[in-house]
């Protein structure tokens, strides 16, 4: 399993974020304080607090491939 944090500052974003998570067959879910969604559910992100990071796990798969694409979104 992989761990990243990332950001989302806009609808658009949350948007982008899930279109290219869909196109990975692999689980990814996003963890914010003790929820946890599904990183596929536009609807799951939506009931997250998207002011504050958001942590992503990858549970396998292309995690490289995953995180270059996300990487506008990934945080330092």
């Amino acid at each position: 399993m992989t761990g990243f944090e990332i950001k989302l500052r806009s609808i658009n974003d949350v948007k982008e974020f899930v279109r290219i998570a869909n196109m990975y067959d692999h689980d990814i879910d996003l963890i914010s304080g003790r929820y946890i969604v599904d990183a596929k559910s536009i609807m799951g992100i939506f009931s997250l607090d998207l002011s504050l990071p958001i942590r992503v796990e990858v549970h396998e798969g292309d995690t490289e491939g995953l995180m270059k694409e996300l990487k506008s979104f990934i945080t330092d």
